[in-house]
């Protein structure tokens, strides 16, 4: 797939960029887990109203299994990535002004995690984030937002598509989970 791939994403890390470049996005996606089964996973009822500030979660559908918006800065679905992974795979991404970082876990446990800057360890997944051009050593692509949600899909056999963020979201309020996690 060659480092095009990473672009793949370039809509999803878009949609979660402000006009002066700052990206606040944390998207998780979840092997086989239905989006209301990974809502459940994380204390968050499905239908349940946004309320104060607004912090939620959108669950979508998506090929493979289902991917999770956070709506706020909790990162609660990257902070409980492992509770999602439990019986299968998932990985995380959170993006801020204050860092950017890739979670991955499988049935429950930790197997890798970095920063999409300052690096880590990543050697079940090297192949791909060097073919991503995510180089955790510090060398990464001017685009690691988009690389990092390329290698979640890939991690996780879970594919996101622009139509399935066009369909309806399940959603929940994340309100009563503070401090998050």
């Amino acid at each position: 797939m060659g480092k095009a791939a990473a672009g793949t994403y370039e809509w999803l890390y878009q949609e979660f960029t402000d006009d002066v470049g700052e990206t606040w996005l944390c998207a998780c996606f979840v092997q086989r887990v239905s989006p209301d089964e990974a809502l459940r996973r994380i204390g968050v009822v499905p239908g349940s109203p946004l309320e104060g500030e607004g912090f939620g979660v959108a669950a979508y559908r998506a090929e493979g299994g289902t991917v999770l918006i956070e709506y706020g800065w909790g990162a609660v679905v990257y902070h409980r990535a492992g509770v999602l992974s439990k019986g299968s795979v998932a990985a995380a991404v959170n993006v801020t002004i204050e860092g950017a970082d890739f979670t991955f876990h499988r049935d429950g446990n930790l197997i890798t995690t970095f920063s999409l800057y300052s690096g880590g360890e990543s050697d079940c997944l090297e192949g791909d984030v060097t073919d991503l051009g995510l180089h955790v050593g510090g060398d990464a692509t001017d685009d690691p937002t988009s690389a990092a949600l390329a290698l979640s899909e890939r991690a996780t056999g879970v594919h996101f598509s622009p139509a399935a963020y066009a369909r309806t979201a399940l959603i929940g309020s994340t309100e009563h989970l503070f401090p998050y996690w």
